[in-house]
């Protein structure tokens, strides 16, 4: 995928310029930007300065670099906590995540992956078997859209986050579920940070299932990712989309009939 913006840094000054913004991103990231430094002091980067077109935004350089890789109890624990104070904040004003959009989204991804052979295949039909009862908001928060590790900035002490372009009005457990589903977070155990979070479990897992559907969509046959990751990591993928709706099936009849995921 193409980027939306270039980065400009000077002295502490961070600018933004968007070469393509189809779903407002410049707009999301000033608003959800705003917001945050209205009720923290320093989780996020200071919003300075916007131009409307052609679209940018200056904002203060925060320090950190970016987690990867596997996450171990300090910087698991600051992000957690870093996680909690976003999700504290009333998402007073944010334009709304498009779940409709997404989940009409995932599903049409994976009709297309639904003929090929192979666990992808099964992956694909097994979803869409699944309804995805995630429309509503139950729990509103700041929903930052973007949860690979590269967007959240470790200092040593502290961790900090950057990237709000697809930033939003979100649901609590939607937005954990996009967490621990990302790819970037293959490698970390994230059972204590969801025990840190009290989202409905059933919802939680319905949220997973989405979301671990959405990057098979991704990363499988034709998907736009699917060039950028070594050989299998479609497959492992389809392993873990059967692996989460079984789990949720096995607990209802025996795995019998339609169940909500």
């Amino acid at each position: 995928m193409a980027p939306t913006h270039a980065v400009e840094i000077v002295g502490s000054v961070l600018t933004k310029r968007y070469v393509s913004w189809p779903r407002d991103e410049p707009g999301r990231e000033w608003a959800a930007l705003e917001l945050i430094s209205r009720h923290t002091s320093d989780l996020a980067p200071k919003p300075l300065h916007r131009v409307t077109f052609p679209p940018s935004i200056a904002m203060t350089v925060v320090p950190g670099i970016p987690l990867s890789g596997s996450l171990d109890g300090r910087r698991l624990d600051a992000l957690g906590d870093a996680l909690r104070e976003l999700w504290s904040i009333p998402p007073e004003g944010l334009p709304a995540i498009d779940m409709p959009a997404l989940v009409a989204g995932v599903r049409g991804g994976l009709a297309v992956l639904r003929d090929v052979p192979g666990v992808i295949g099964s992956a694909a039909r097994a979803s869409l078997d699944t309804a995805y009862e995630l429309i509503d908001v139950r729990e509103p928060v700041v929903a930052h859209g973007d949860p690979n590790l590269e967007n959240y900035l470790w200092d040593g002490t502290r961790i900090r986050i950057v990237d709000f372009e697809d930033a939003g009005r979100g649901d609590l457990a939607i937005e954990l579920a996009n967490m621990v589903e990302h790819l970037s977070g293959r490698g970390t155990d994230w059972t204590g940070l969801a025990d840190r979070i009290a989202v409905d479990p059933d919802r939680f897992h319905a949220a997973r299932c989405l979301w671990a559907a959405f990057w098979l969509t991704l990363v499988g046959p034709g998907g736009p990712s699917a060039a950028r990751n070594p050989p299998g990591t479609a497959e492992a993928q389809a392993g873990r989309v059967l692996a989460l709706v079984r789990r949720r099936w096995g607990g209802w009849l025996g795995g019998r009939g339609r169940r909500g995921c």
